[in-house]
């Protein structure tokens, strides 16, 4: 079979990108053929067809010129140029199916419309909430907010819920309306869900509902040794942005008597996050910044546990999965996928968001009692290797592609 990922960034930047190279190395190991399309960008390494690309252009932060900002705004809608770039990719690629993942803004749902024109099946992972919420997060200013589902997306513009910026709410919501208007993404046969909330969201947003398929993210946990001694402190790993909760883990560390917390991670967040550690717990927060995978594994096997005190509605965080696979349990807010993914009392807890006494209190046996969390370990570890191997997941993207049409040729035929 011929796959052909499509996505604005093609290296390794964020979840979706990680994702997708992942996804696409258990297909090339299973025997398919596959390529990508994306935007044009000095970190790519995917290049096989980048002369047909369309050009960078950044948008968080948005184009500062009125130029710029016309041009981004005209680009979120309809990309020209991304559109003959697809058409191109297209003829030479050959694909028996498009999976497509983070194509909003730079891209747009224009690459849509060259593979709607040859009838080709088209998947679409969604890794967020865009196609329901025009700023992707169901938040406004700091707070879960739902006003514009079922697509009353004039909220996003009343308040000003993209960072405060009429312009830029106004561009997101217009997007978001034109393109559900005009059914642009109607040539998406199969939309794949990480999460079971993340698909009941789009259900009751109306977002195509036959279509929606509930196929959980995966890791390769075999090669991940597990957490052999008893003991360490509180981690805290990925970006230091305010939906994250980051802060509430610093305040709940506060509260507890010689308990240590590690971070590792960077973000806009940072500065703000030193200062309240030296305010609430002086000497026991530690910043490590961006780690390498060995630096990760590292800091998750001498940890006790995991905490993941979101805010928003998280899909499905690999961190937790990181986690658990090393059998380490997680502590994580009871929103979005994540009680899906942690069992409290066997892998975990669930505490309230943006509530640090509930977290100290969810924390605590942890830090008291090291066998407490070692006796989790196998339970952990077992969900993974259950719920969410590799094989396991190669399997119901392929179902997803039999959904979407996909005639499924034996690999060696690919």
């Amino acid at each position: 079979m011929r796959i052909l990922h499509v996505n604005k960034f093609l290296y390794r930047r964020g979840g979706a990108e990680a994702y997708m190279e992942d996804l696409a190395d258990l297909q090339v190991a299973a025997g398919h053929t596959v390529a990508f399309f994306g935007m044009q960008h000095p970190l790519n390494t995917h290049l096989e067809y980048q002369q047909f690309f369309p050009s960078h252009i950044e948008m968080e932060p948005p184009p500062t010129t009125m130029s710029g900002r016309v041009r981004g705004a005209a680009r979120m809608v309809y990309s020209t140029s991304a559109a003959r770039g697809m058409h191109a990719v297209i003829d030479r690629f050959e694909p028996d199916v498009v999976h497509l993942h983070n194509i909003y803004h730079q891209l747009s749902p224009s690459v849509l419309r060259p593979v709607a024109r040859r009838h080709l099946p088209a998947v679409m992972t969604l890794h967020d909430y865009k196609l329901a919420c025009p700023t992707y997060q169901f938040l406004d200013h700091g707070n879960i907010c739902e006003a514009c589902l079922g697509g009353k997306f004039h909220n996003a513009l009343l308040r000003r819920c993209k960072d405060g910026s009429l312009a830029a709410s106004a561009a997101a919501a217009g997007e978001l309306f034109i393109h559900t208007a005009t059914r642009a993404y109607a040539p998406v046969r199969v939309f794949v869900c990480p999460s079971r909330f993340l698909a009941d969201k789009m259900a009751e947003a109306g977002v195509f509902v036959r279509r929606l398929r509930h196929v959980p993210h995966f890791i390769d946990y075999a090669p991940l040794a597990l957490k052999d001694e008893p003991g360490g402190g509180i981690l805290v790993a990925g970006r230091l942005s305010p939906e994250k909760g980051v802060d509430v883990a610093v305040r709940a560390v506060g509260m507890l008597d010689g308990a240590t917390l590690d971070i590792a991670g960077a973000g806009p967040e940072e500065a703000r996050l030193r200062a309240l550690a030296e305010q609430v717990a002086p000497g026991r927060v530690r910043f490590h910044g961006l780690l390498d995978k060995p630096g990760v594994d590292r800091m998750m096997r001498a940890a006790s546990v995991v905490v993941v005190p979101s805010r928003w509605y998280e899909n499905q965080p690999m961190v937790v999965l990181e986690a658990l696979a090393r059998g380490v349990p997680v502590v994580g807010s009871a929103l979005g996928g994540l009680p899906e993914l942690i069992e409290p009392g066997a892998t975990g807890d669930l505490v309230p968001a943006n509530d640090p006494v509930a977290l100290a209190g969810a924390l605590a046996p942890f830090l008291a009692d090291p066998g407490y969390g070692m006796s989790m370990r196998e339970r952990a570890r077992q969900r993974v290797a259950s719920e969410f191997s590799p094989q396991r997941h190669l399997e119901r993207i392929e179902t997803a592609y039999r959904d979407a049409g996909v005639s499924l040729r034996p690999a060696s035929a690919a």
